[in-house]
């Protein structure tokens, strides 16, 4: 029996620019649905920036209307006022799908290269380069959105072991 397609969104965040891509799986097959990246003003208050990413990924949540999302965990910065900012950029990556209703999950940034190129410590060439092997008709036009639907392909592979999991 053949099981419907799955819409989700892969979430890259961060505060100067938050990636997204979303892909449907079904089954093992993927196909490409739209990806980008919101962007928050620099010249900004923190919040207002932290508003405008929010706004974003809800007008690409309402969209596109994915049914589920994945995010990448973010890895521990040496400078802590950065690591804080990004943190924050990493909560309303997590909060905008959670307020759409979706079901959220979080991958660590080699698990998700592993998953995608085959090694955990790869580039970001390479990751770039098989998310356009995977996903054909991809036109990722920046880092950030290509990492996004390397995240969502990262959770279309591991989301029946994760509910497994949780069962």
């Amino acid at each position: 029996m053949p099981t419907s397609p799955i819409r989700i969104i892969g979430i890259d965040p961060g505060l100067r620019n938050t990636g997204w891509g979303i892909i449907e799986a079904q089954g093992s097959q993927l196909s490409f649905v739209a990806c980008g990246t919101v962007r928050s003003d620099a010249s900004l208050s923190l919040s207002a920036r932290l508003r405008q990413l929010l706004d974003g990924l809800g007008e690409v949540i309402a969209a596109h209307a994915p049914m589920e999302a994945a995010v990448e965990e973010t890895f521990v910065n040496r400078d802590p006022q950065s690591a804080l900012k990004l943190g924050q950029a990493r909560g309303i990556a997590l909060v905008a799908p959670a307020l759409a209703g979706l079901p959220v999950e979080e991958y660590a940034a080699n698990l998700v290269k592993k998953t995608v190129v085959g090694a955990g410590h790869a580039e970001k060439t390479q990751v770039a380069m098989m998310v356009r092997v995977l996903l054909p008709r991809a036109d990722a036009k920046s880092a950030d959105a290509a990492d996004a639907l390397a995240i969502a392909i990262c959770h279309a592979q591991h989301r029946g072991v994760r509910a497994r999991q949780r069962a």
